[in-house]
C-alpha cells in the first residue's frame, strides 16, 4: 500500500498541471451538468414493509387525495368575540375562497360547512388540500397561503397556517456554517504557520466537497434522493475534507523542515499519512454505507450521499493535494528559525501530554472513564420521536397554528390516525368500516369519523382523533393497541385493516430504527474492526478503538439530551422547543461518529506503531508517536468541531441535534479517548498491545501503512529532483 501511494504521490507531484487540470475539468463538468439539469430532491420518506407504508400505498390507488399534502388555516377570534360575528365570519369566508383558488390548491373547506368550529365558537379550522406530494409543492404556493392568512388578520382576529406543507429546512448555508469555516481557516493557519499551506488544504477540501455535492444533485435526477441528504453530505464532507488534507499537508511540512526534497516529501507524505487517510476514509464510508442495513430508503440515501463526499475527500487528498504541493514547490518549506522549522518545539506540547498520561496509566484510565461516564449519564433519559410542527420555532406560523389547534380542538387533532378498511371483492367497504369503527371505542380515542369510501369500490377510510398529541407515549400505545385489535375486527368484517397516516408512520420509523440498531452496529463495527486488524496487525488495538467509541457516543447522546430535552443552554444553541429528539439522530450519529473517531485512531496509532516497528520499544513508542500526531489531531478535532458546531445554528430540525451530537462527540473522542485514554492503555499493555497470533499474522496481507517498505530518503537538498529514486522492493 505504501509503495503504491508513494508512486501516486510522486506522479501527482511531477505531473502537477495535468492533475490540477483534470480536477478542474471534473469540477466544470459537474457544475455544467448541474446548471443544465438541476436537481430533483424528494422530501417523501417511505418505510418499506411497514403497516403504515402499505396503507399509504393502498390509499394512493384508492383515495389519492388523502395522500396529498395538506395545509390548515386556523382562525381565532379575539377575547370576548366568536368566529360567528359577521365581520369575522366574512373575513374567514373570504380567506377560504381565496385559498381555494391559490396556486396548486385542489380544494379549501369552509369550516362553517364542515363544522370544524371549536366548542367555544372562538376558533375555526379550514383544510386546504393539494393533490400533490410535498416535493413538487412550490415554496411560492406556501407563501401565497401565508399572504392570505396575513390579509385575514384584522380587528384582533388571528390567522395562522399549519399542516404538512411545512417540512424540514433542507440544505442551506447560514452564518453558523460560515463561522465554522472561518474558524477552520484560523486553525489551519496557526497549525501550519503558513497562509499558503492553509490555503492549499482548504482548496483541496472544498474542491472534493463541491464535486461530490454537484454529483449528488445530478444523481437526484436519476434516483430518489431525500432533501436532507445534501445537508449531511455537506457537513461530513467539509469536515473530513479539511482533516484529510491537513494530515497529509502537515506531514509534508514536517519533512520539509527536516530538509527533505519537496518531491520526495510529497511522495512520502502520501505514502504514510495518505495511507492513514485512505484507511480512515474507508472506515467512514463503511460506517455511512452501513445505514443501508436499517432498511429505510431515506436513511440509506443520507448515508450513501455522505459516503460519496468522503470518497471525493480521500481522492482529492491523495491526488489533488500533492499536485498543488508540486505547484508550490519550496515555498512551503518552513523558514529557518520559525516554529514549523523546529519540529522538536512544535511537538513539545504533545510529547509533554503523552508523558503525563502514560506516567501513571492506572490513574489516568479510571479518571478518564469516570469523566466519560458522567458525560454519558443523561443519555439514559434519551427520548425519540419524529419532528412535526409542534417542534417548530414558537414564533413561526406553523407552530402558532399547531398550538391553536391543540388548545381549541385538543392535541390529538394535530396527529389524526387513518384506519384503512380494504374488503374482499364483492364486499361493502362502508358497511365493513362502520362495523370496525364500533370496535375502536378505546380509552384515548376522542372520536372516529364516518367512513369515507374510496374510488375502487373496496376501500373506506376512518379518521380517528386520539386524545393526546402525535409525539406522546400515550398516542404510541394507542396505535399499538388499535393494531392489536384490528386483525380480529377485520376478520369479522371480511376486510383487511391498516392503521396509517403521519403519526403511525413516525411510530413505525422508530420501531424500525430500534430493531435495526443491533444488526447495524454489528455490521459497521465488525467490518471496521476487520479493517483496523489489517492496518495495525493487532487484536487489542481494534477492540480498544471500538470500546473508546462507545464512550464517545454516550457523551454525544448525553449532550443532546441535556440541550434538546432538558433545555440546558437551549437558548444559546437556538433550541426553541425542548422535547423528544429526532428519531434518526442516534443511528446517524453512531455511523458518522464511529467513522470519524476511527480517523483519529488510525492517524494517532499509526504514528505510534510506526515508532514501535522502528524501535521495538512499546512504552517509548507511545510518547514518540504522540509527539508527531497530537498537534495535528488537535487541529483536526478543532476544525471538525467548528464545522459541526456551525451546523447547530441551522433551522433544519433533523440536522440540528445530529450536528450537536457530532460536535460534542468529536471533542470527547479526540481529547479524552484518543489522546488520553488510548496512550495510557497502550503504555500499560506494552508489547501485548501489538500481539497477533502467528497463524493469523501469516494469513493477513501486509498493508504497510507505516511505510516501512520504502527505502530511506535520499540526502536532504532544497531543489526538486526529477530523478528521485524508486522505493525499494518490499522487504521479506
Amino acid at each position: 500500500m505504501a509503495t503504491l501511494l508513494y508512486r501516486l504521490g510522486r506522479t501527482a507531484f511531477r505531473h502537477r498541471l495535468r492533475f490540477v487540470v483534470g480536477w478542474l475539468v471534473l469540477l466544470v463538468l459537474a457544475g455544467g451538468g448541474f446548471a443544465a439539469f438541476g436537481s430533483h430532491l424528494d422530501s417523501e420518506a417511505t418505510i418499506p414493509g411497514s403497516q403504515s407504508q402499505r396503507g399509504i400505498d393502498l390509499l394512493e390507488r384508492s383515495l389519492p387525495e388523502a395522500t396529498g399534502v395538506t395545509a390548515q388555516l386556523v382562525f381565532a377570534a379575539p377575547p370576548g368575540a366568536t368566529v360567528d360575528d359577521p365581520a369575522h365570519r366574512a373575513r374567514i369566508g373570504n380567506a377560504v375562497r381565496q385559498a381555494g383558488t391559490a396556486p396548486q390548491v385542489a380544494e379549501a373547506t369552509d369550516p362553517f360547512e364542515t363544522g370544524t368550529i371549536s366548542a367555544d365558537r372562538r376558533t375555526a379550522l379550514a383544510q386546504v388540500l393539494y393533490p400533490i406530494k410535498r416535493d413538487v409543492l412550490d415554496d411560492a404556493s406556501v407563501t401565497a397561503l401565508e399572504d392570505i392568512a396575513a390579509a385575514a388578520r384584522a380587528n384582533g382576529m388571528r390567522a395562522e397556517v399549519g399542516g404538512s406543507v411545512y417540512s424540514t429546512a433542507g440544505m442551506h448555508a447560514g452564518i453558523g456554517e460560515v463561522i465554522g469555516v472561518a474558524v477552520a481557516v484560523i486553525v489551519l493557519v496557526v497549525t501550519f504557520g503558513s497562509l499558503l499551506a492553509a490555503g492549499l488544504t482548504l482548496v483541496t477540501a472544498i474542491t472534493g466537497l463541491v464535486i461530490g455535492l454537484l454529483g449528488l444533485m445530478l444523481a437526484s435526477n436519476l434516483a430518489t434522493i431525500s432533501d436532507t441528504a445534501p445537508s449531511l453530505a455537506l457537513m461530513v464532507g467539509l469536515a473530513v475534507g479539511i482533516d484529510y488534507a491537513l494530515f497529509i499537508g502537515s506531514r509534508h511540512r514536517a519533512q520539509l523542515a527536516d530538509g527533505m526534497a519537496a518531491e520526495e516529501s510529497a511522495a512520502r507524505a502520501v505514502a504514510t499519512a495518505g495511507g492513514a487517510v485512505v484507511f480512515a476514509g474507508l472506515t467512514v464510508i463503511i460506517a455511512l454505507a452501513g445505514l443501508s442495513v436499517v432498511g429505510i430508503p431515506f436513511l440509506t440515501v443520507m448515508g450513501l450521499a455522505a459516503a460519496l463526499t468522503v470518497l471525493m475527500a480521500v481522492a482529492a487528498a491523495v491526488t489533488l493535494l500533492p499536485a498543488l504541493i508540486g505547484l508550490a514547490g519550496d515555498r512551503l518549506r518552513p523558514r529557518p528559525g520559525s516554529r514549523a522549522a523546529r519540529p522538536e518545539r512544535a511537538g513539545a506540547g504533545g510529547l509533554r501530554w503523552a508523558r503525563l498520561v502514560t506516567r501513571r496509566p492506572l490513574l489516568t484510565i479510571p479518571a478518564v472513564l469516570l469523566v466519560l461516564g458522567a458525560l454519558a449519564l443523561p443519555a439514559l433519559k434519551l427520548e425519540l420521536a419524529m419532528p412535526d410542527n409542534g417542534t417548530a420555532d414558537p414564533a413561526s406560523t406553523q407552530r402558532k397554528a399547531y398550538d391553536l389547534i391543540s388548545t381549541a380542538f385538543g392535541p390529538g387533532n394535530n396527529g389524526r390516525l387513518l384506519v384503512l378498511v380494504h374488503t374482499r371483492r364483492g364486499g361493502d367497504p362502508v358497511r365493513a368500516a362502520a362495523q370496525i369503527a364500533e370496535g375502536l371505542d378505546l380509552p384515548g380515542v376522542i372520536s372516529v369519523s364516518g367512513p369515507e369510501p374510496g374510488t375502487d369500490g373496496r376501500t373506506a377510510v376512518l379518521n380517528l382523533v386520539p386524545a393526546q398529541g402525535p409525539r406522546t407515549q400515550a398516542t404510541q400505545r394507542l396505535v399499538r393497541d388499535i393494531r392489536a385489535r384490528t386483525p380480529a375486527l377485520g376478520t369479522a368484517a371480511g376486510a383487511e385493516v391498516l392503521v396509517t397516516g403521519s403519526t403511525p408512520a413516525a411510530i413505525d420509523v422508530s420501531d424500525r430504527l430500534r430493531d435495526s440498531m443491533a444488526p447495524f452496529t454489528a455490521v459497521v463495527v465488525g467490518l471496521s474492526l476487520l479493517l483496523l486488524l489489517l492496518v495495525f496487525r493487532s487484536l487489542l488495538v481494534p477492540v480498544k478503538a471500538a470500546a473508546g467509541f462507545l464512550l464517545s457516543a454516550g457523551a454525544a447522546f448525553g449532550s443532546v439530551v441535556a440541550v434538546f430535552q432538558w433545555g440546558r443552554l437551549a437558548e444559546m444553541f437556538g433550541v426553541a422547543t425542548t422535547g423528544p429528539v429526532f428519531s434518526f439522530m442516534p443511528i446517524v450519529v453512531i455511523a458518522v461518529l464511529f467513522g470519524l473517531a476511527m480517523d483519529y485512531q488510525v492517524f494517532l496509532v499509526s504514528r505510534i506503531r510506526e515508532e514501535y516497528v522502528h524501535t521495538g520499544r512499546p512504552r517509548e513508542a507511545v510518547p514518540a508517536g504522540s509527539r508527531h500526531a497530537t498537534r495535528v489531531i488537535t487541529a483536526a478535532a478543532l476544525i471538525m468541531f467548528a464545522v459541526f458546531a456551525g451546523f447547530v445554528t441551522t433551522d433544519d430540525l433533523t440536522l440540528k441535534p445530529i450536528a450537536l451530537g457530532l460536535a460534542a462527540g468529536i471533542l470527547t473522542d479526540a481529547f479524552l479517548v484518543r489522546m488520553t485514554l488510548v496512550p495510557a492503555i497502550l503504555a500499560l499493555t506494552g508489547h501485548a498491545a501489538w500481539w497477533l497470533p502467528k497463524w493469523l499474522n501469516r494469513l493477513l496481507p501486509d498493508l504497510d501503512i507505516e511505510g516501512t517498505n520504502l527505502q530511506r530518503p535520499p540526502a536532504p537538498h532544497t531543489q526538486d529532483s526529477e530523478l528521485a529514486t524508486e522505493p525499494a522492493a518490499p522487504s521479506k
